[in-house]
């Protein structure tokens, strides 16, 4: 069951990722509330995206928090990133900066 307060989290920080990158480029996945694509870049259009992000909400949280790095969480499994255009790291800080 997905929890509807950490579904607008989740939404708002996706909303904000997608405002400081549009595009297309790389999908980014918190399942099961939401996903997006953002990042310029080749557009994906079918089948599986060549970049893709994926973690639960509570990474995605600790990660805009400045909680845990980037390299810290794709290294321990928490978040998987697949692609030469998945390292978000750059992003999360952007985001981060103007929040």
């Amino acid at each position: 069951m997905r929890d509807p307060v950490t579904m607008a989290k989740v939404k708002g920080i996706l909303q904000a990722l997608s405002d400081a990158e549009p595009g297309h480029a790389v999908e980014v996945r918190i399942p099961p509330y939401s996903a997006i694509q953002c990042g310029t870049g080749p557009k994906h259009t079918r089948g599986t995206p060549p970049n893709v992000v994926e973690m639960k909400a509570e990474t995605l949280f600790a990660l805009t928090a400045g909680e845990i790095a980037w390299g810290a969480a794709v290294s321990s499994g928490e978040i998987h990133a697949s692609g030469e255009r998945s390292d978000l790291s750059a992003l999360f800080e952007k985001i981060r900066m103007h929040s």
